[in-house]
This record gives structure tokens, C-alpha cells and sequence, in this order.
């Protein structure tokens, strides 16, 4: 593993050829999940009879948008749900999660997180960091939470005394966030989707799914999930849809949902595409591959730091459910210099320098490398940290394995 283009040091150099050749049958068995999933969506494609007349934009109200109806089918089908409703008019994942929230919770109703404190973003919509003009908590809509247990696993025994029959939505975040708890695997949330409905057997089983889509061959709609939402600009966008989010899951539900994203009577009705249902039927077609290029690439990046002496999480050979790699990196200064080696290997703003800084919705200082064609796009190779112990980053995404697997190098590089 040599390169003409970059200086990297010979120690770097031959851990990564060691690293490699140890994660290599994880490697093929990526391919393998990429190869079905890959199928699994061309097939989506042909039963919504994506055509190039699904690609004309549509103004105004966008009545009767074939392409909007289609791509909406395609993502209900790779899903494995009753119907979905994929937008660009989701600003973010937390926007998304808000909306689908809002869209099936009413005052009196109680949630319940049961993977602990949700991401920090959406706290402010739930209302837990006191007053919130407009959370959850403003429109009596009460909020529990149930603590993982110290391995970082989901408290089963807990979830038997804490969900009663009417508990309405039982929460789950599949990625870890900025925490170092497992991810939670398709397994893992089937056998929590099945013990909440065994608990409350009218409750939405409702799944935070970003960062997981594609990495397993499972799909969440197939687990007892009712309800999930992601961002395009993760892994279902395939680095190609420059914003948006999606809604997906039970018929009744996902129509609930669009009502609040528009208005009641109208929900998937409307809502104009001007334009831009060509990226998101690439992004969504590319959405497999890509994301197998982004696993592939935090495989590589887990064997070659444990091999450089850092703790990982998780391992190169553990399953996997999303696309996240942690590396606590022991230090402030080491954090540093892993995201600016990291923005080094960008394609875009590789000669900017990352720095911390105060980030809204954030209750420190956090640095972010992303040299990405799609601002914030966590498909596309990013790293990004808050300057909190156990100095652990979060490194995610990469449009190839090829550019990923030299950012972990550059970055190793630029800490020893």
C-alpha cells in the first residue's frame, strides 16, 4: 500500500498494510450486504416503474407529481413499510424526526426513549433542557427515559416496568450520537420492537434510523418498527441528494405525519419537486454501494488504530448497524489534528483548517471536518467531536474506500 501523490510516514504505511489484510474478510462480507441491497433497490425501481418522465420538475402545488408518488414507493419497498414519504423539503434529520413526532403524538400522549438521552439536537425538541418554544413538552406531550444499562446495551428487564398499556411511543435511536453505546443492530431491534408491542400493544414502535440504512440486509419495516425517519444527505441520499429527509412505515402513520409536514387534507397531495427528483432517484439508486464504501471505510479505520495503540469502538470484526467509527483518541490535541488530517484528504476545502467552536444545539465546543460536496452531508467522509473526555471522535461517510482508507492514514499521520 504505497502512494505517489502523499507523504506518509513508513510507520503508518506498514500498520495499514497489517490492517488491511486483518479486516479483509469483513471487507467481502460488506460486498456481499452491498450486493443485496444493491439488487433490492434496482428491483424498487422496477416495480415503481421509474421513468425519465418521474424526473420533470413540478411548480406551484405540485399536483398529481408522478416522480414525487414513485420515489416515495421506491424507498416504502427497500424499507420494507406500507408507505413512505421521502422530501426535500426536510431540512435536516432533526427536522424530519420533529416532523414525524408531531405528526402522530397528541397533548397527553407519552413517549418514552428507551436507548437513553436522545441525540443532542433533538432535545430542544422534546423540551428536556427546560423551556422550548414549541417542543413536545409546550404541547403536554410527557417524555420518559429509560437508562442503558453500563455496557451501553438497552435495559430489557427495565422496559417491563416502565411501559404500561398506554404508553403511546416507545423511541429508539438506532446510532450512538456523540456516546460510545453499541449501535443497535437489526437483532437487537427486533427483539426491543417485540417486547414493547408485548408490553403496549397499541404503541408506535417509532426508530431514529439515521446513519443505518443499507448496512445490514434487514430493513427496519421488517423488525416491528411502525415508524422511522433519516436524512438524504446520510446514507439513503448516496451522496448525491443535496438535502431532504424521509418518513416511512405504517400506511396510517406516514399519512399522519404528512399532514403535519403540510396540512391536514392535503399531506402527500402536495408539495412541488422543482427539479430535484433526479438527485434523490440517484442518490437513492447510489444509496447501497455508497454506503458499503462508507462501512468498508470504518473497518479499515477501526483495525488500523487499534493497531496504533487507541481504543475503537467498534471493533473491525464486530456486526455492525450504521456507518459510525469511534476512536478515543486520549486527548484534545490528538482530536484536533485527527479532523484537520482528515480535512486534509477532502475533495473540497482540503487547505481549510479545522478549529472548535461553539455550535448551536450543542452544549460544548465541537470541531467538524467535512470537505464535502453537500455542506454538512455525513455520507460524504467526515469526522467531527465534541472537546469533551473521553476525547473520542466520530468519524463517518466516504464516497469510496479509496479516499476513506487515506484519510485514516493522513490523519494518523498528522497525530504521531
Amino acid at each position: 500500500m504505497t502512494t505517489p501523490f502523499y507523504n506518509i510516514k513508513p510507520q503508518i504505511l506498514q500498520a495499514s498494510e497489517k490492517a488491511l489484510q486483518q479486516c479483509r474478510p469483513y471487507l467481502e462480507r460488506t460486498e456481499e450486504i452491498i450486493e443485496y441491497n444493491q439488487q433490492k433497490m434496482l428491483r424498487a425501481f422496477q416495480h415503481a416503474r421509474v421513468s425519465e418522465s418521474c424526473f420533470a420538475a413540478s411548480t406551484g402545488y405540485g399536483y398529481g407529481d408522478r416522480g414525487r408518488e414513485a420515489l416515495d414507493q421506491v424507498f416504502a419497498e427497500v424499507l420494507d413499510t406500507e408507505d413512505a414519504l421521502v422530501r426535500h423539503h426536510f431540512a435536516s434529520g432533526t427536522h424530519t424526526l420533529t416532523v414525524a413526532l408531531f405528526g402522530v403524538l397528541r397533548p397527553g400522549d407519552t413517549m418514552i426513549s428507551v436507548t437513553g438521552l436522545p441525540y443532542d439536537t433533538l432535545q430542544g425538541v422534546i423540551g428536556i433542557n427546560g423551556p422550548s418554544s414549541g417542543s413536545l413538552k409546550e404541547f403536554g406531550i410527557r417524555y420518559e427515559q429509560l437508562d442503558l444499562l453500563p455496557d451501553g446495551t438497552v435495559d430489557l428487564k427495565g422496559m417491563k416496568t416502565r411501559i404500561r398499556p398506554d404508553t403511546r411511543m416507545v423511541y429508539l435511536q438506532r446510532s450512538r450520537g456523540y456516546s460510545l453505546r453499541p449501535t443497535l443492530t437489526a437483532v437487537e431491534i427486533k427483539e426491543i420492537a417485540s417486547l414493547a408491542h408485548r408490553l403496549a400493544p397499541d404503541c408506535i414502535v417509532m426508530l431514529d434510523n439515521c446513519y443505518g440504512e443499507f448496512v445490514e440486509t434487514t430493513a427496519p419495516g421488517s423488525l416491528g418498527v411502525d415508524l422511522m425517519a433519516g436524512s438524504l444527505i446520510k446514507n439513503p441520499g448516496g451522496g448525491i441528494a443535496p438535502t431532504g429527509g424521509y418518513i416511512a412505515g405504517k400506511q396510517k402513520l406516514v399519512e399522519d405525519c404528512s399532514y403535519r409536514l403540510t396540512t391536514p387534507g392535503t399531506g402527500k397531495e402536495i408539495g412541488c419537486t422543482l427539479g430535484t427528483n433526479r438527485e434523490l432517484f440517484m442518490g437513492a439508486f447510489s444509496a447501497p454501494h455508497v454506503t458499503g464504501e462508507a462501512v468498508k471505510t470504518a473497518i479499515f479505520t477501526a483495525a488500523l488504530y487499534d493497531l496504533l495503540g487507541f481504543g475503537v469502538t467498534p471493533r473491525y470484526d464486530e456486526v455492525r448497524g450504521d456507518i459510525i467509527q469511534a476512536i478515543l483518541l486520549k486527548n484534545e490535541q490528538n482530536l484536533i489534528r485527527f479532523c484537520q488530517g482528515v480535512q486534509q484528504a477532502s475533495p473540497i476545502d482540503s487547505f481549510v483548517t479545522p478549529e472548535p467552536w461553539d455550535m448551536p444545539g450543542y452544549d460544548s465546543k465541537v470541531i467538524m471536518a467535512a470537505g464535502a460536496f453537500t455542506l454538512g452531508s455525513s455520507i460524504e467522509l467526515s469526522a467531527d467531536a465534541p472537546l469533551r473526555e473521553p476525547y473520542a471522535v466520530w468519524m463517518q461517510g466516504s464516497l469510496n474506500f479509496h479516499t476513506g482508507k487515506l484519510a485514516a492514514m493522513l490523519a494518523a499521520g498528522n497525530i504521531l
